[in-house]
C-alpha cells in the first residue's frame, strides 16, 4: 500500500510527464490525505486543468481528487459572443462531429452544450474539440446519446462479454445493472483508470444513453495483484 508522500510524488512525476502540462507543472500544487489528492495553482487554459486531474487520476493509489486550480485572466477580454463564434467554428471542422444537431450557450466564458448525437464519442469529442479554446473558463455538456431499442439482458450479455476481453478491466469485481437504456456499474475497481475504462466499454454498447458509473475505488485490490 502507498504512503500519501509516495502518492504525492507519483502525481507530481506523472503531470510532469504529460507534454502539454511539462511548462506548468512547477506551478501545480500537490497535497494528499490518505489517498485524496487535492490541486491546486493556476493554469492558462481550461483544458490544462482538465489534464492536470487526468493526470492525478491514472495514479495507483489515488482515491478521489479535488481540483482547486484557477485559470489565469486573460489578458485580452474574449466575448461571449466571440467565444460562440470560435466554438461553433471548431464543431465545424471537426470530422466527427455533426455540429447542426448541437446547440451552445456562453455564459460569461461557461459554455453549454446540448443536442442529441448517435454515439457517445461524439458527445466527448464535441467537448475535447472547444477544450483549448481561449476564453472558457468551464464547459457543461449535456448532449444526450439517442436511444436505439434494444433488449436489455443482449445489452448486459455484450457488455459482460466486453469486459471479459477488455485487459485493463478486472470483471471479478464488477457487476453490471439494466433498466431499459440505463447501465448501472457496481463494485470495485483498482484505480481511477480502470473505473474510466469500464464506463467506456459500457458506453460503446449501442442503445446505451446513460451509464450510472457507481464503481468503488478500492486500492487494496491494487495490492493484491
Amino acid at each position: 500500500m502507498k504512503t500519501d508522500e509516495q502518492i504525492k510524488q507519483d502525481v507530481i512525476e506523472e503531470i510532469r510527464w504529460d507534454p502539454q502540462l511539462t511548462d506548468i507543472a512547477p506551478h501545480i500544487g500537490v497535497s494528499v490525505d490518505d489517498g485524496v489528492v487535492t490541486l491546486s495553482g493556476m493554469v492558462d487554459f481550461y483544458a490544462q486543468k482538465l489534464a492536470t486531474e487526468k493526470a492525478a487520476q491514472r495514479v495507483s493509489g489515488v482515491k478521489v481528487v479535488a481540483v482547486d486550480i484557477e485559470l489565469k485572466g486573460q489578458s485580452e477580454k474574449v466575448t461571449d459572443a466571440e467565444l460562440g463564434e470560435a466554438i461553433r467554428n471548431a464543431l465545424t471542422w471537426h470530422s466527427a462531429i455533426n455540429e447542426d444537431r448541437l446547440e451552445i450557450m456562453v455564459d460569461n466564458g461557461w459554455v453549454s452544450l446540448s443536442g442529441t448525437v448517435k454515439w457517445d464519442y461524439e458527445r466527448k469529442a464535441a467537448q475535447k474539440a472547444i477544450e483549448k479554446i481561449i476564453g472558457i473558463k468551464g464547459i457543461i455538456n449535456r448532449v444526450k446519446v439517442e436511444n436505439e431499442i434494444v433488449e436489455p439482458k443482449y445489452i448486459k450479455k455484450k457488455i459482460s462479454n466486453a469486459f471479459h476481453r477488455h485487459a485493463t478491466v478486472d470483471v471479478e469485481n464488477i457487476t453490471v445493472e439494466v433498466n431499459g437504456s440505463t447501465v448501472t456499474l457496481k463494485g470495485k475497481v483498482s484505480s481511477w483508470s480502470e473505473r474510466e475504462d469500464a464506463e467506456d466499454v459500457a458506453w460503446a454498447m449501442p442503445g446505451v444513453t446513460e451509464v450510472l458509473n457507481n464503481l468503488v475505488i478500492d486500492t487494496s485490490i491494487y495490492a493484491e495483484h
